[in-house]
């Protein structure tokens, strides 16, 4: 067994220890769906942990109600212990399984990543923006495609997003299986992730900074609100970007006052003002409430939505100018770094969580095998 392995095995160890004192306290049986799901299991395996883990969004009020915390002897810290299963789960159930290890070195992987991504698409640029070159000045009527052409654009991002879907729907599949046979309720699960249910906490809210004097608001749910619709809003966007190209046969780019750049530019202002409150947040979040080992990951997906939007929002600025075709290779290059990224990095949590989700809104509408009613 290697030590990586023998570091997991400790992982679920010490949260199943856990997980059974607050089974029977059950004091936080009212917070969220992890302790109503809890309350299910007698006995916490690997699986169990990975659905419990996936289910946790992480408010911390659990951790500062626990008569049970440090530095009492029994030590519970459910956020943490969680969140250190959540990523173990990321790494098993990633395809192909050698690249599980992508998530614990993201500093690493993003810069590797976004180098080349940034090499490609500028020397690209370089190459079929000839003889004008990058920095040329053009109508916005023919701007995008005269420097990258259409074919080539599909045929890239094609590609890498194909590999991407392909790795994120098996990956799914496997922490699918995890779950257990039965149904799932997907409806419900979509109405509790939309409305971030589980960041309530004991109805209060999340819990940022420790101490009385900083107590729990709603602001960390907000940030994710608005992180959450504006990438709707920037799909949405591509989505009838891509109907209006193929079926309409009316190619990019698009008038300012069009329902693409309109759509896409409140969905890419969503993934600045989110992400930057969200980074912002993370600076004074109480130190026992995070996993240090996945500060990189956390950090890599928001500055990766932040500068994807970013840029994005600059290229609709600049496009009828000479730095039109420079932010275009830039903004590209950081869009196929997310794409690369998006099967191995904190984008997953969010198909953990609604799968998760989904099974914990089925077993609510069936007995509890123990008698007790949930929450």
């Amino acid at each position: 067994m290697t030590n990586i392995e023998t570091t997991i095995g400790s992982v679920y160890g010490e949260t199943s220890r856990m997980m059974g004192i607050c089974n029977s306290c059950r004091y936080c049986e009212g917070y969220c769906a992890v302790f109503q799901s809890m309350e299910r299991r007698v006995s916490f395996d690997p699986a169990s942990l990975d659905y419990l883990a996936n289910l946790c969004h992480h408010c911390g009020a659990c951790l500062y109600a626990c008569q049970y915390a440090a530095p009492h002897e029994f030590g519970v810290d459910i956020p943490r212990s969680l969140a250190k299963v959540r990523i173990a789960s990321y790494e098993a159930y990633a395809w192909p399984r050698a690249l599980g290890v992508l998530y614990r070195k993201q500093g690493t992987f993003a810069g590797v990543i976004l180098a080349l991504s940034m090499a490609l698409f500028l020397m690209l640029g370089a190459s079929y923006a000839a003889p004008e070159g990058l920095f040329a000045a053009r109508p916005a009527s023919q701007s995008f495609y005269a420097i990258f052409p259409h074919g080539l654009l599909v045929s890239v991002f094609g590609a890498v997003f194909a590999f991407a879907i392909v790795a994120i729907v098996a990956s799914a599949a496997r922490f699918r299986r995890a779950l257990g046979a039965g149904a799932l309720a997907p409806v419900a699960a979509a109405s509790s992730a939309a409305r971030l249910a589980n960041l309530e906490g004991g109805g209060e809210g999340c819990y940022h900074r420790s101490g009385i004097e900083h107590p729990p608001s709603s602001e960390r749910r907000g940030a994710h609100h608005v992180t959450f619709y504006g990438f709707l809003l920037c799909f949405a966007s591509t989505s009838l970007a891509t109907f209006q190209h193929y079926v309409m046969k009316w190619p990019a780019p698009y008038p300012l006052s069009s329902a693409v750049v309109i759509l896409g530019t409140l969905g890419g202002l969503g993934l600045v003002a989110g992400p930057a409150r969200l980074l912002a947040l993370r600076r004074t979040r109480d130190p026992a409430l995070v996993d240090a080992s996945q500060a990189a990951m956390d950090a890599a997906f928001l500055w990766m939505l932040f500068l994807v939007s970013a840029t994005g929002i600059l290229l609709l600025v600049l496009r009828d100018t000479a730095a039109m075709g420079l932010m275009l290779a830039v903004h590209l290059g950081f869009v196929m770094a997310f794409f690369v990224m998006m099967p191995y990095g904190k984008f997953m949590h969010g198909i953990y969580r609604y799968l998760a989700l989904a099974r914990h809104e089925r077993e609510r509408r069936e007995p509890n095998p123990y008698g007790f009613s949930d929450s």
